[in-house]
């Protein structure tokens, strides 16, 4: 018998659930058949790679050595057969926890003209659990969210960073604080504060944010549910917001803050499930999706070739002179 890739992932499998029994649950086989697979494995191999017990299974020397290279098997055998079907792929679901505009659907389909792109706005606690059920091919989802990723158990997740952004200040056009220098606590604590509702994604990340920057994380008018709430109290009632520039909206005027905090947007997808080919298409265009956005919000695009270091992976997605301008700083 020669090792296949189905034999390391009964192995995985076991080793996984420490159990023979919970490992053929999950690969929904009899036990019975597991372990006579099992025992035909180890025959192949020449010795035992689990030690059984009532409690269950644990790795031998030998299975300590072999595991990680079954792990090693499984995961190239599984990228072998990504690519391999990348050019038949039919159909993408790609979720994201705000809102999808149609300028980032129309970007993402025209990098993959050959597939089938569905989006869908996710409930933000529902995103890593409908990848790891399938519902869900991709996922755009901010990092606060995607916690651990390979629980034992779990199925595995793997993740890109797309773009790291700031949390800036949101204002109404035309407000008095509209110069290119970072708005300051003083200049804060004299604004009136629309904030968002505990248990929104965003609301942990505002809440440091808010604090380093005017002191007081109580103060607020009222609380919204999401960026384009938050961006409308700003515009129709000239309250201010903190957000990502992707949260903010044309009709608000986006100021930069002093320290600004960081949140990261990231690619999520099923460990090995997606062919590189295809992974590395879609980071480009909502890389480049994020720049063409950026540089129609003004002040942003000149602060994102000024802070070279804080956007890495679209920087060579900027203008050549921008990017020149860059390097000579």
């Amino acid at each position: 018998m020669d090792v296949e890739l189905r034999h390391a992932r009964l192995v995985i499998a076991i080793a996984t659930a420490r159990s023979i029994s919970k490992a053929a649950a999950r690969l929904d086989l009899p036990q019975p058949a597991l372990s006579n697979q099992l025992r035909r494995i180890e025959r192949q191999l020449g010795g035992e790679i689990f030690a059984r017990s009532h409690l269950g299974v644990v790795p031998t020397p030998l299975g300590e050595r072999l595991i990680p290279m079954f792990i090693d098997l499984a995961r190239s055998g599984d990228a072998l057969l990504a690519e391999a079907t990348a050019a038949t792929t039919d159909t993408l679901l790609i979720g994201n926890v705000e809102w999808t505009p149609p300028a980032l659907r129309e970007a993402i389909t025209a990098s993959l003209p050959a597939v089938d792109v569905r989006t869908e706005t996710v409930d933000p606690a529902d995103a890593m659990d409908a990848l790891r059920e399938g519902r869900l091919n991709l996922a755009l989802v901010p990092r606060v969210l995607t916690g651990p990723l390979n629980e034992a158990g779990q199925v595995s997740l793997s993740t890109a960073v797309v773009v790291n952004e700031p949390v800036w200040l949101a204002l109404p056009l035309g407000h008095r604080i509209s110069g290119p220098e970072p708005v300051d606590a003083a200049q804060a604590r004299s604004l009136n504060w629309v904030r968002y509702a505990r248990g929104h994604w965003f609301q942990a990340i505002e809440e440091e944010a808010f604090a380093a920057l005017a002191g007081d994380t109580s103060a607020s008018a009222h609380r919204v549910g999401g960026h384009h709430e938050a961006m409308s109290w700003v515009r129709d009632a000239g309250m201010a917001a903190l957000t990502i520039p992707t949260g903010a909206t044309k009709d608000v005027k986006l100021v930069p803050v002093a320290d600004a905090r960081t949140c990261e947007l990231l690619l999520a997808w099923r460990s090995e499930a997606i062919s590189r080919t295809v992974l590395h298409r879609l980071l480009e265009s909502v890389r480049r999706y994020y720049c063409v956005y950026a540089s129609t919000i003004p002040g942003y695009w000149s602060w994102m070739a000024d802070h070279p270091e804080q956007f890495r992976e679209v920087e060579h997605h900027l203008p050549l002179r921008y990017r020149q301008r860059s390097v000579s700083r």
